[in-house]
């Protein structure tokens, strides 16, 4: 923490040690999902998350991701949750309600129980676009759930002590 013009900031917080992440990934265009999985599991083990501190679920496809979100939220065990897949443009409607219902679950999700729930579904128009964003987006979505858990642990601890 440091302090600005007398307000007190809390700084972005990158260790990952000690935190327990929770990972939902989709099967549906799974060659992308599992380079999410890669880039995300190798930034969160460079950030110092421990291996055994991670636990990935996987489910059908994107629509699906939410629920499992919602219930290792109810667990109480995970620190920060991750949602990886890609939901790909094709020629229907479908795409639009599959990316905008995938990303209100997550919302619901995070807000429901509390936790921080890092968004690494790709809506692209093709697989190209996808294929050359999972790196970096799978990269990001590790430094937003070890940022945000960090921040949410230290906002409980000033909770805490201001209760006491």
């Amino acid at each position: 923490m440091s302090y600005y013009d007398n307000i007190l900031e809390i700084d972005s917080d990158l260790h990952g040690n000690g935190l327990c992440i929770g990972i939902v990934m989709s099967r549906f265009n799974i060659d992308v999902s599992e380079g999410l999985l890669s880039a995300c599991t190798t930034e969160l083990a460079r950030l110092g998350v421990q291996e055994a501190d991670i636990v990935l679920v996987t489910v059908p496809g994107a629509l699906e991701i939410p629920i499992a979100l919602q219930k290792l939220a109810a667990s109480d065990r995970f620190d920060a949750l991750i949602a990886l897949g890609a939901v790909i443009h094709g020629e229907t409607y479908h795409f639009d309600v599959v990316a905008n219902e995938s990303a209100r679950g997550l919302m619901a999700a995070g807000l429901e129980y509390g936790i921080p729930v890092a968004n690494g579904i790709l809506t692209t128009d093709d697989e190209d676009q996808a294929t050359a964003r999972m790196v970096e987006k799978g990269a990001e979505v590790a430094r937003v759930a070890v940022e945000m858990a960090n921040l949410v642990l230290t906002l409980d601890e000033m909770d805490q002590s201001a209760s006491s």
